[in-house]
């Protein structure tokens, strides 16, 4: 090789892509070919172009994303199980000029904080909240969650998921576009490189929403698998996913600034 040195091929303007400085070095605990990583990532990297790492406060309860203060570099909160809502809203509340959000399984935000998630978008509280929806309860053994397709098969409903039974799935972001206090309400997935690029966009704008202070919470959904709890590999999880989890949450904008997206 010549004996140009690497500081100079490797320059600020030559540079296409590098990790940001707000995910840690620690490895992260999911399953390959989950989307929790990449949707870390992503938080991380819009937090860090906005430069608010020092004004920003997570929230993760329990589930899945129960470590996320062990990979995201900012400061972050525990809550209790379904109750990230209620400590998102206290802590925004206390330091307005902050960034707060939420970051939160399908099982502990449309199960068990039903009631938190709903009041907290009816309030219109000045949040963000990052709702990771696989259709499962991925941490404690792949039980039916509330977002559960019809005949989706788990550790608690072995021969699918039965409506008459069981009841049918909760399409909370629906519902929760309903509400008067969410401004900001999107549903993407993080499986495909164009699907990561839009998902990101959802995400900047929605903290873009609270860093101007917009007159409501943004909802961002991001569907994703759970390639341990459905017993696939990662490739047939992506495939079962397009194939059967977009029909049902399909994705896209569902309300903007307020508007209802017809």
């Amino acid at each position: 090789m010549s004996n140009i040195a690497i500081k100079d091929i490797i320059k600020p303007e030559n540079l296409v892509y590098q990790k940001t400085k707000l995910m840690t070095d620690k490895p992260l605990s999911y399953c390959p070919g989950c989307g929790h990583g990449t949707t870390h990532r992503l938080i991380m990297e819009v937090i860090e172009e906005l430069g608010k790492e020092h004004e920003s406060i997570g929230v993760a309860p329990v589930g899945c994303s129960v470590l996320a203060y062990e990979f995201m570099n900012v400061d972050m909160q525990e809550a209790a199980h379904g109750r990230a809502p209620a400590l998102a809203t206290a802590i925004k509340r206390l330091w307005p000029d902050h960034l707060v959000f939420t970051y939160q399984g399908d099982g502990d935000l449309a199960a068990i904080g039903t009631a938190e998630t709903i009041h907290a978008c009816n309030r219109g509280e000045k949040i963000v909240i990052i709702f990771i929806n696989n259709g499962i309860y991925g941490m404690t053994g792949g039980q039916m969650a509330p977002t559960t397709l019809p005949g989706m098969k788990t550790s608690t409903s072995p021969y699918g998921r039965d409506v008459e039974l069981m009841g049918h799935p909760l399409k909370i972001t629906e519902l929760v576009a309903q509400l008067p206090g969410t401004y900001y309400v999107t549903r993407q997935a993080v499986h495909t490189p164009s699907a990561v690029r839009k998902a990101k966009r959802a995400i900047k704008k929605a903290f873009q929403n609270q860093l101007d202070n917009a007159p409501g919470l943004s909802f961002v959904e991001v569907v994703s698998n759970c390639n341990s709890g459905w017993k696939m590999n990662p490739v047939d999880s992506n495939i079962w996913m397009e194939e059967n989890m977009f029909p049902f949450y399909p994705l896209g904008d569902i309300k903007l600034e307020g508007r209802l997206v017809k």
